[in-house]
This record gives C-alpha cells, structure tokens and sequence, in this order.
C-alpha cells in the first residue's frame, strides 16, 4: 500500500475514532429531541362536516385540497350536523380531530367560563377553537301557497304566522333544532301550534318542492347546493327576519346579516329585495392535543378558504380570533398575530415545520456539544502521539538493563525497537517526534556499544 494512502487511512481512523463518539452523542440528543417534540404532524387527519351537498361538506372538500399540498390526507366524516360534529369531538373514541361548529351549538352552564372544559364532562378531551370562519345564515325557506293559506298574506313575516302549518327543523344532531326551539319560545309560541319534523335536508327539499310540508329551516353558508338551488325556485320564498337586531340583542350567537337584492342572480333580481336575516358564526374546532403544525396548517387554509369576499362578508372578515365560545388554540393566536411562520415563506413546509419547533432544541444541544468538542483537538493529539511514545517505556527498559543483562540481548532488543518503528506511520505534522525516537534509540545503541 502507498505510505500516502496508508497514512490517509491512519488519520481517517484516529479522527473516526476521536470524533465518533461525540457524534454518536450529538446524533442520539437530536434523536431524543425529536421523540420528545415530535415535530412533523400525522400524514391523516380526520374532519367532520355535515349533510352532502351542504356548506360544510363543500367546504370540508376545499381544506382537503389544501392540506393535500403539504402531504397531510384530510378524511372527511359525513355527519347530520353541527351537533353530531361537537358530540363526536367529547367523544375520546370517535377518531375525529376536527370539526365545524356552529355557534350556540354547546349551551354553556350558568358560571362557566371561556377558559372551563366546553365539553361538559370530565371523560371528554377539551376543545380549542381555530377562530370563527364564516357567517352560518339560518334560512327559513316557505311555499307561497303555504303563505296564502296560513298567514292569509303573499309573504309570511313572523314566526307565529306558521302556526297550523308543518315546518321541518332538520335531523338530529344538526345545530338547528335547538337554535329553533329558542327562537319559538321567545316568540311565545306554544308547543304542538306548529307541527315539527325532523327530517334530514335532500328528503326535507323534497317534501317542500312536493307540497308535503310547508316550510323548512337550515342554517347554512350559502355556498350549499340546497340553498342556492331553493333560492332560485319559482314558489319558494326566504322569510325575512324584520327583527334581525332584536334577536341579536337577546342572542348574543347570532348575528344579524343582510342578503342584498340581486346578490343571488343580478340579472332575474333574485332576491326582489334585500333579505335580513340571522346567522350564527361557525368555528372549526379542535381536540386540545391537535398537533401544532396541523393547526397551523388549517388556518392557513382557512385563510384560503374562507378569506375571501361573499355574500355576507368582506374580504378580511374571515377567519378571525373572535371567538367568546371557546378557548383560541396557542398556534392559532400566533398566525392571526404574526401570519403564516416567516421560514414557510422560503423552504417547503416539512422542512420550515422542522426548524420551528426544534430550533430551541437545537440551541440547547449546540450549547452541551461545544464545550465537548474542546476536548476533540487534545484527545486527537494523543491518540497519533501514543503511536511513538509507546515505544519510549521498551527504550528505557534496554537502558535500565545496562550492565545487567547481556549486551548483544539489548542489542537485539533496540533493533527489534527500530523494526517496529520502521513500520509505524504518523501524519507529517508529528514525524519530528518519529524521527526524535530513532535518534535516542542510536543514542542508547551507542552507548551499549561503548561499554
């Protein structure tokens, strides 16, 4: 072998060898780090929506195309409504991490505030809210027949003129059964005056169009295929709520919200005139232990989504961190503060996501690792340094044995010494120290030789 190659090796082993352990430590505090913090979020998430062809099953569509990006799979759970979505967000094994909410859906208990448990219950996960995302109008859609016959009028403009007639309120577990067993009380009207039914939206629709009912409520954004489809059809009117700022004065959750003549279809004026209605925000709600990087990344979307202009908002509205329901999710604060995390803006997400949550780890590792690596330089030295100076103790046993033993067996002895060094290899910058051995090792042979 080539005394160059032989003498790369030579360093490339003493440096592997020096330096091996300090990486092994260094590797095995990025290891624990990362096991602790486990900064990279699940690849699958679960969110639960609501009825097909409705606005949060459409919306829920959108966020999955988002997160798609980013490599996160977002499955989309169909549920009957807000009411199941909160029911499935208590429940610890229901396997949903996320889910819209409309507001008012969780009646709070009387002392209780933001920052208690919402669910209720001590078995429950607490939830985190990931801010109101937009305006949830409750739209009580009316055959005009249906008007003539009950209210003896072409428009119906108060609750109590359904009375006698049957209104269907939405299945179990959507958010508008209660919203409207609320809305009857405080408009006085007893039990039983109208008839209720709860059937889900499509066979609800159908029964509407089919004259088997005479109204239906659903609280929805507008970009649901049922109320774009119900609000341009011919015998099909929306109900104007006239005492929109009454009822929001009385009900905090709802807000009233006004849909402007001609916004569904400028050319056929629809609507003929502005509508008032009430609309509950709906939040996209979260399990507490919701990975961080997830929560910013459905923020994010959201953003996406929901943050452009419609029909009852500007653009900007939506998201926002307005929410007195439920506590705000830490990581949902920092985006609507800070916006999107500055080192997204220039690497990939996986790698950014990395960098933000480890960089303190990374600080604290930097800062045991230097004080170590001091020790590298000195322990290096002395491994190249043993090669020669291991000899010295044999060197001084010949010398000791002046006078004592045989001169011809110390003879020997040196020259078995200088073979062995003929055969030792050091780096270039130590061969003084090679070179100072051989020259006591003469020293020594000369003075054998003279006695």
């Amino acid at each position: 072998m080539p005394k160059a190659l032989q003498t790369a090796l030579l360093m490339l082993r003493e440096l592997l060898f020096t330096a091996g352990p300090f990486a092994l430590l260094a590797a095995a505090l990025l290891w624990g780090a990362y096991t602790v913090l486990q900064p990279n979020p699940p690849r699958t998430v679960v969110l639960a929506t609501g009825v097909a062809q409705g606005a949060y099953a459409e919306f829920g569509k959108r966020y999955a195309t988002q997160l798609a990006r980013h490599g996160i799979t977002v499955q989309l759970r169909e549920t009957q409504g807000s009411a199941e979505n909160l029911a499935l967000l208590q429940q610890p094994g229901s396997g949903v991490d996320l889910a819209f909410v409309q507001g008012g859906t969780w009646q709070k208990p009387a002392g209780a505030d933001v920052a208690d448990n919402p669910a209720g219950t001590a078995d429950a996960p607490p939830l985190q809210s990931l801010g109101r995302m937009f305006h949830e109008p409750v739209w009580l859609f009316y055959r005009d027949d249906s008007a003539h016959r009950l209210a003896k009028a072409p428009q119906i403009t108060r609750l109590a003129q359904l009375a006698g007639g049957t209104l269907n309120v939405g299945a179990p577990g959507s958010g508008v059964p209660p919203l409207l067993q609320t809305l009857l009380a405080a408009n006085r009207i007893p039990p039983g005056a109208i008839s209720l039914q709860q059937l889900p939206t499509t066979p609800a629709v159908v029964d509407l169009l089919a004259g088997k009912i005479d109204a239906l409520v659903l609280a929805s954004a507008p970009e649901s295929l049922m109320v774009q489809m119900l609000l341009q059809t011919p015998g099909i009117s929306l109900f104007n709520v006239a005492q929109a700022e009454a009822y929001s004065r009385r009900f905090p959750v709802l807000n009233p919200v006004l849909l402007p003549r001609g916004v569904v279809d400028l050319s056929r004026d629809l609507p003929p005139a502005d509508v008032h209605l009430l609309a509950p925000t709906a939040a996209l709600l979260a399990r507490d232990g919701l990975h961080p990087a997830l929560v910013q990344l459905f923020v994010q979307a959201a953003q996406q989504v929901h943050g452009g202009a419609g029909w009852f908002q500007r653009k900007g509205d939506f998201p926002n961190a307005d929410d007195s329901e439920w506590p705000l999710a830490a990581e949902a604060q920092r985006f609507y503060r800070n916006g999107p995390p500055w080192l997204q803006r220039f690497l990939p997400f996986w790698l950014a996501n990395l960098a933000d949550r480890m960089w303190l780890a990374l600080l604290g590792i930097v800062a045991v690792l230097i004080p170590l690596s001091r020790v590298l330089p000195p322990l290096y030295q002395f491994r190249i340094r043993r090669r020669v100076f291991r000899w010295y103790a044999q060197l001084r046993t010949v010398e000791d044995g002046m006078g004592q033993r045989p001169t011809s067996e110390l003879l020997a002895e040196l020259a078995d010494i200088d073979t062995h060094l003929a055969r030792t290899t050091v780096p270039l910058s130590y061969a003084d120290e090679l070179y100072a051995l051989r020259g006591h090792i003469n020293m020594v042979r000369q003075r054998l030789k003279a006695a």
